[in-house]
């Protein structure tokens, strides 16, 4: 028997998580993305280790962090340092085998991702697909799912002759949006949403409108053997790096075993660093936990 809860991701930097930083010639370090509607994920791997990672930080935290995520099969020199300091779990954690989590975490997906739209000039979007996983994970009660081309009553745009209807911009050409509903109740806790910014587009459409919005940066590595110093690129190092945009929403469902994991103390909210790069800025994420763990 699991206790569910569920966490809320919300960036508050370009958040890159997938291909690692190289030097290779050309190399785009791509982000990981979902099968079906090909839109960024943060893999459940990532999300326990950076859990893992936060709580082996405070006083004891190594001890709470093999317990509630599990031991790993080899022990690293930083481990086997903190066996030997401690002598009264010597024996339980130089175990050569992996143990269960009391925590699983699972991917997290997007609910809500900003693309620019002229005259707005940011709109989040969505789609059923998304929209109907946040559902299971949340367990939120409403009459009817968003249609496909559905907006917030308060979103401008230029009206349609003869039909209740908007036509949206994007850099990408015209939408057409049918139906005006209130999107209030999918917007997650924690969120800094505006309900009349949402748009719920196709399930063929999210894939496209979101390698439009993705944040894109081009770097090169400086320097030579020679003169390290030296403003010039090294060797014709030229590659780029792409990431969720600053203001996307996921969330990711998490499963415990017992109720009493609290791995933000008493606030049900901390700002965590997710994937690389974060020492150039990227990867400043607000985390929320929700759900039957309190």
């Amino acid at each position: 028997m699991y206790h569910k809860a569920y966490g809320i991701i919300e960036t508050l930097a370009p958040l890159h998580i997938g291909a690692s930083a190289g030097e290779e010639t050309g190399n785009l370090n791509l982000i990981f993305r979902d099968q079906f509607t090909q839109t960024g994920i943060i893999p459940g791997s990532s999300i326990r280790g950076r859990f893992r990672a936060d709580m082996r930080q405070k006083d004891g935290g190594w001890k709470d962090a093999n317990r509630w995520y599990g031991h790993t099969s080899d022990a690293d020199e930083e481990q086997k340092a903190e066996d030997k300091l401690k002598a009264e779990a010597e024996q339980e954690l130089s175990k050569d085998r992996t143990t269960e989590a009391l925590v699983k975490f699972e991917y997290a997906s997007l609910v809500w991702f900003p693309v620019f739209c002229p005259g707005q000039p940011v709109v989040w979007i969505s789609c059923p697909r998304l929209l109907k996983r946040y559902k299971l994970i949340t367990g939120i009660s409403v009459d009817q799912d968003p249609k496909p081309y559905s907006a917030g009553k308060g979103l401008q745009g230029r009206a349609l002759d003869n039909s209740s209807g908007k036509v949206l911009f994007f850099n990408l050409g015209f939408m057409t949006l049918e139906h005006e509903v209130d999107l209030t109740p999918w917007i997650p806790t924690g969120a800094d949403l505006d309900k009349d910014k949402l748009v719920v587009v196709g399930d063929n459409d999210i894939a496209l409108l979101h390698d439009m919005g993705l944040y894109r940066q081009s770097r090169v590595a400086l320097g030579s053997e020679e003169n390290p110093n030296e403003k010039k690129v090294k060797g014709g190092a030229f590659f780029n790096v792409e990431a969720l945009p600053e203001g996307s929403v996921l969330i990711f469902p998490v499963a415990l075993k017992e109720k009493s994991w609290k791995p933000f103390g008493t606030e049900p909210t901390q700002d965590l660093y997710f994937g690389g790069l974060e020492s150039i800025g990227f990867g400043h994420c607000r985390v929320t936990l929700q759900g039957d763990f309190q």
